[in-house]
């Protein structure tokens, strides 16, 4: 039996390696995701009923556990130097003559790729398999971060036995956070009061060094492959077109837009050629990155103090128009909040025609002083949408007249619109507008709400497209003939489904305060509410002096609470959702005050508790836990191999305590 377990489940992983090479490296799908997913269901159930043939490499390990304290430091094996930059036709020219000149008679020709605007990152292998991931840091010395890269799907976890490469190499390319992915992160964290990115690289560059493996899985950052070495860091390959050849057979995910040029006219052709078709990549790109395709000139060429001499980027100029702002429009996002956007006559900028651009809040329009009528610039740079960069002031330029105005009902749906005087943006509050419809079911059927299995991004559109939920409290008048009238839903499917909305009925009420969608109101809030109100009404109805009693509950918190339940269209969302069966009512639960005000960092293994078991017994005694250590903690509770965070306590002076002192302090 554990041989026929052992080749199923090979067999199954073999499967699920080609599907996943075939819808993240090719971006040729030959499943559905539906499909994928039995998959990925199926080898997890055998490798739980063999734990003795899970492997490392197998696509369910792909999520792992975090680092027990940050990230280690470690040295590259050769430097991951920066390149030196060509921002026009004749510096580049002026390198390519220079090249020539070092090369002496050696013939010279290049290679063309897209520079992608992501952050370098090399990965290790040993016996095929991956070992390490670790980021550029000082370009000497960087930080492994092996537990988030295997969570990057185009990231192969073992390459495949036909590859020219030796069981032992290292692959350096670059991560990238497409802008699809780019956009739904960012209005994943406007949804939970939370800073945006400014740009998908910034994303790309924070995602790979958070200390949550779930959450980089989440964001979707993407691997592009660039070179080939071996573990001293030499090349693999006598030129660089073959190592990239090399790298896309092994099963990498290589550039597919690249190109060998003979010389620097060729060169000049596909970079300009790629300038008016970056608007068409689903990613961004600031420019073009040009290798001499010999790897022995790249030896004969050597490197100037900081970059190679074999190789250039070619850095595109941020694009700009000059045009008319004609009117601001109101744009309702999922997640409430209110975007102006410029609408322009249109202009020409990059091989596109632009006619819309983001104005961002109230406070951006004031900063740029600009009025309907004004002269503006326009500017595409690495942003993903156009912006307004400057107001025109001069003769050939006039000054429009009418200032622009927020509305204060919201243009969707009438609800009000608010703007909190430590924000910049305008919200609509009602939970109910049609704006926010996909956003507030998906947040209300997540894992960490409701856990509505099978309610994802397809269905919801499904469910929004064809008008049967309109908001949260739409799900429980659901019936399988609805469903069934959806495309591939078939009656198993509406059953179980039917099944899990069903199951929602029983969830405490801090699963229920969190699915209304309050802004600011995460899983420990919603719990602090439930167990200090002990009913849903008695939150509703309560003031913002009585809100202000509630752990971590401050001001922006309380007002948004309150601000709310204002709002005559959430108050009706609230009682469909009561004569849906919900559960209104918690037990409450006093708190002690032993450690009120106290804030407390966990480092380390403890003797008897983990840290999931600390957290709480430290918030039953009033006290706070951080995840971090800084001026404001108060104490750090210290185990056996405590890290940089007890490091960090000593420099500041801060006091550090053990499991037994922790407990005489609560009186346990």
């Amino acid at each position: 039996m554990a041989a026929s377990a052992k080749s199923q489940i090979d067999k199954l992983r073999d499967e699920i390696r080609r599907h996943e090479h075939l819808y993240y490296v090719l971006d040729a799908p030959e499943i559905s995701d539906a499909d994928y997913d039995r998959l990925m269901l199926e080898l997890r159930r055998l490798e739980q009923a063999n734990p003795a043939l899970v492997t490392p490499d197998s696509p369910t390990q792909r999520v792992g556990g975090k680092p027990k304290e940050g990230f280690a430091k470690v040295p590259h094996s050769r430097p991951m130097l920066s390149l030196d930059n060509a921002y026009n036709e004749e510096e580049l020219r002026d390198w390519d003559r220079r090249v020539h000149e070092l090369a002496g008679s050696v013939k010279v020709d290049y290679v063309c790729e897209l520079k992608m605007d992501g952050l370098s990152l090399a990965l290790w292998y040993r016996d095929a398999k991956l070992a390490r991931g670790v980021t550029r840091g000082d370009g000497t010395i960087g930080e492994e971060v092996t537990t988030n890269v295997r969570t990057i799907k185009s990231v192969p976890l073992a390459v495949n036995g036909k590859t020219k490469l030796p069981s032992d190499f290292e692959v350096r390319g670059e991560v990238i956070m497409p802008i699809a992915s780019f956009r739904r992160m960012n209005a994943d964290r406007e949804q939970q009061g939370l800073s945006t990115f400014a740009n998908p690289r910034n994303a790309a560059a924070g995602t790979i060094r958070t200390l949550e493996p779930n959450i980089v899985a989440q964001r979707r950052l993407d691997y592009f492959a660039y070179f080939a070495l071996d573990p001293s860091g030499a090349d693999l390959f006598d030129r660089h077109s073959d190592a990239l050849d090399a790298l896309a057979a092994a099963g990498f995910k290589v550039n597919p837009h690249r190109e060998v040029a003979k010389d620097v006219d060729a060169i000049l052709k596909f970079i300009h050629r790629w300038e008016e078709k970056r608007e068409t990549l689903p990613y961004e790109i600031d420019g073009i990155v040009v290798k001499v395709n010999s790897v022995a000139l790249h030896r004969k060429l050597g490197f100037t103090g900081k970059a190679p001499r074999w190789a250039i980027a070619y850095k595109y100029a941020a694009r700009a128009g000059e045009t008319i702002l004609e009117d601001v429009l109101i744009q309702v996002g999922r997640t409430g909040k209110l975007t102006p956007v410029a609408a322009l006559k249109p202009v020409p900028i990059g091989g596109t025609t632009v006619s819309r651009a983001t104005l961002h809040n109230q406070d951006e329009i004031e900063r740029l002083g600009v009025k309907i009528g004004d002269w503006v610039v326009v500017e595409r740079g690495g942003d993903v949408i156009p912006k307004i960069t400057k107001v025109l002031d001069d003769a050939k330029h006039p000054r429009g007249k009418k200032k622009f105005v927020f509305p204060e009902r919201c243009p969707v749906c009438g609800g009000h619109v608010v703007r909190a005087e430590s924000e910049a943006d305008h919200r609509c509050i009602n939970a109910a507008c049609p704006a926010k419809v996909r956003e507030s079911i998906l947040h209300y059927a997540s894992r960490g709400v409701m856990n509505i299995e099978g309610m994802g991004e397809s269905l919801v559109d499904q469910l929004a497209d064809a008008k049967l939920v309109k908001t949260v409290a739409d799900i429980y008048d659901l019936t399988a003939a609805k469903l069934l009238s959806l495309e591939r839903i078939g009656q198993k499917t509406a059953d179980n489904l039917l099944a899990q909305i069903g199951r929602t009925k029983q969830a405490p009420l801090d699963r229920v305060i969190m699915g209304l969608g309050i802004r600011f109101v995460g899983e420990r809030t919603a719990q602090f509410l439930a167990e200090h109100f002990g009913s849903l009404d008695a939150i509703m109805n309560a003031e913002e002096a009585e809100l202000l009693d509630v752990q971590e509950v401050g001001p922006r918190i309380a007002a948004s609470i309150r601000e709310f339940f204002d709002e005559k269209k959430n108050r009706e969302l609230v009682e469909r959702l009561r004569k849906a069966g919900l559960r209104f009512t918690a037990e409450k639960k006093v708190r002690g005050t032993q450690l009120a005000g106290k804030t407390f960092v966990i480092t380390g293994t403890l003797p008897n508790f983990s840290r999931d078991q600390a957290k709480p017994l430290i918030e039953d005694a009033g006290g706070k836990v951080s995840g971090s250590v800084s001026k404001k903690t108060d104490f750090v509770l210290a185990g056996e191999e405590a890290g940089s965070k007890l490091d960090k306590a000593k420099e500041l002076g801060l006091p550090v305590i053990d499991e037994p002192q922790l407990k005489k302090m609560i009186g346990a």
